[in-house]
């Protein structure tokens, strides 16, 4: 169905573990060789296609390299559609841009010793421990701050080896997806992810297709030994690595 009408389906893609193999440091991360051509050619056949990211829109799209793409930033907080210099934010954040940054700089003696790698994505911090000296206590020390941040009115949420800081309310890769099919000129669409925040556009995505907004809705999970066992229990299709996901696509 998406192959047979591709004007009226979106191609929606997670970006790190999906598109681009997992890299010890963010900034080390790079898609896959044959990706950009690939993504550039199916824009041109089909009616969306759409990153959608943890990373920061604007980084999201440095990384992977097409300006004629949409992409869904900080987990769906930002919106940059293809043509527009500057993504755009949820309304949610307003007066809340710096809540997550406050928060940390409250902490920022504790830190010193956790171990945790520290990200600023504006409104939303991130702490990493993959590659750290000691990576199981490093995450328990993240568990201890996610329990502080909740009660600073943060929302905590968890990906592979890193803890991000959010404000409460807003975002989401269910809303990205909402917002990157709304319109009513798509009726199908698939999306590939490998995360915990993946499951989210996975679960949208499924009532979209309940609810009749999508005549055929196709959710790929990228299994790795870190992501949650959700993505092969939810997924329709299961493939084991970025490269099988990019063979999907070419």
């Amino acid at each position: 169905p998406l192959r047979a009408e591709p004007a009226r389906a979106a191609i929606l893609t997670d970006v790190d573990g999906t598109l681009a193999p997992i890299a010890p440091r963010a900034e080390d991360a790079a898609v896959l060789a044959g990706t950009r051509e690939v993504l550039a050619a199916l824009s041109e056949r089909y009616g969306l296609v759409g990153c959608v990211s943890g990373r920061q829109a604007t980084d999201a799209r440095a990384l992977v390299g097409l300006d004629g793409v949409a992409y869904a930033g900080n987990h769906g907080l930002e919106l940059l559609l293809p043509g527009e210099a500057e993504p755009r934010l949820d309304p949610s954040l307003d007066g809340r841009e710096r809540q997550a940054a406050e928060f940390l700089g409250e902490i920022d003696g504790r830190l010193a010793q956790t171990g945790l790698r520290t990200e600023d994505k504006g409104p939303i911090q991130a702490l990493h421990w993959r590659g750290a000296e000691d990576e199981e206590a490093a995450e328990s020390r993240a568990h201890e701050i996610a329990i502080d941040a909740g009660h600073a009115g943060l929302e905590p949420r968890w990906g592979r080896k890193v803890l991000e800081l959010r404000p409460v309310g807003g975002g989401g890769k269910d809303a990205a997806v909402a917002s990157l099919l709304a319109g009513g000129q798509l009726d199908r669409a698939v999306y590939a992810g490998d995360d915990r925040t993946d499951l989210d556009a996975f679960r949208r995505l499924a009532e979209l297709g309940t609810e009749g907004e999508l005549s055929c809705a196709v959710r790929v999970g990228v299994l790795s030994p870190e992501g949650p066992m959700e993505i092969a229990e939810e997924a329709d299709v299961a493939v084991r690595s970025p490269e099988e996901w990019l063979a999907i696509l070419e």
